[in-house]
């Protein structure tokens, strides 16, 4: 089965847990890998990498003696992954324990996380749990990168949790979609002081 129609079953048996109707694309993966700083990243989380078009843009691009981490709650999904990156850290779960997973691969921080994951569309509940562990185990600096389908729309919603949130627009994508790439991250008792 192609990845097209794994990602397309995947979404219509349950858009919460799959984000698109179709892997992204090329553009929008190397959009997400850009910019990464190679010559200071130690470790880098990728989190909802679905047939991992993301995933192949981090392995072409990662200098040896980088550790990529890939994290997909599908089976399925996980299945494909292992089949074209057979080197690859995978694991299958939910990213809502990332600090333990990493923990148990003797990793306490990481430099960038990579997400797929369709968070807008969690319980407000999960997406903090979600995110919580993300900032968690960032390093101070390190840079959270979530990828969409609604330009611009969710702004508001990354900056509930990152002081910095910036957009990059990539219309060659089905739907267009693009990233945002955040750093600064709000613990949830400033959060909460301050209101959200």
């Amino acid at each position: 089965m192609s990845d097209l129609w794994l990602v397309l079953r995947k979404f219509a048996a349950n858009a919460r847990t799959v984000a698109t109707i179709a892997p992204s694309s090329r553009t929008l993966a190397r959009a997400t890998v850009r910019g990464i700083d190679w010559a200071r990243a130690k470790v880098v989380v990728e989190l909802g990498a679905g047939t991992g078009p993301i995933t192949e843009e981090l392995v072409r691009a990662a200098p040896p003696g980088v550790r990529l981490f890939v994290n997909e709650f599908l089976p399925e999904f996980c299945d494909v992954l292992r089949q074209k990156f057979p080197s690859l850290d995978i694991a299958a779960g939910d990213a809502n324990g990332l600090t333990e997973m990493l923990a148990g691969r003797g990793i306490r921080h990481v430099d960038y996380v990579l997400s797929g994951l369709p968070l807008t569309h969690f319980a407000p509940a999960d997406r903090d749990a979600v995110m919580d562990q993300v900032g968690v185990a960032l390093n101070p600096g390190g840079e959270f990168r979530q990828l969409t389908t609604a330009p611009w729309l969710y702004r508001g919603v990354y900056r509930r949790y990152f002081r910095e949130v910036s957009f990059r627009l990539v219309v060659w994508n089905l739907p267009p979609g693009g990233v945002y790439v955040c750093r600064g991250w709000i613990p949830p008792a400033e959060r909460a002081v301050a209101g959200g």
